[in-house]
């Protein structure tokens, strides 16, 4: 019951996020098809991109933003957490925990106010 409350006071509104609206399966499955993951960018760290195709130790991938296509090799690039994840209060419960997820759910969480 305290825990209802507690989700309830205004003061906690900018530590927390309603986890319903991002564990809608339509949005998961999208997500799945998209095959997306990060890749390294020169002056945005990393960028989301889709992968088109593998070639050996190589991989054909599209930046989401731009839509320009780009080859990166296999070790640079970085997978993507499903979108339920998205702005997750303890990244622990990340299932990818690497550099890349780390940073977007840090500026997610910043540029949404949920210090």
């Amino acid at each position: 019951m305290a825990d209802m409350a507690d989700r309830n006071d205004p003061d906690l509104k900018y530590l927390s996020v309603e986890r319903s609206q991002f564990n809608d399966p339509a949005t998961q499955a999208e997500w799945t098809q998209k095959r997306l993951v990060w890749v390294p960018h020169e002056t945005q760290g990393f960028v989301a991109a889709s992968i088109k195709g593998e070639d050996n130790d190589e991989v054909e991938v599209e930046v989401a933003d731009s839509g320009k296509k780009m080859m990166a090799h296999l070790d640079d690039i970085q997978k993507m957490n499903p979108p339920k994840f998205d702005k997750v209060e303890d990244m622990a419960e990340l299932t990818c925990l690497n550099e890349a997820p780390v940073l977007h759910n840090i500026k997610d969480r910043y540029y949404s106010g949920l210090i």
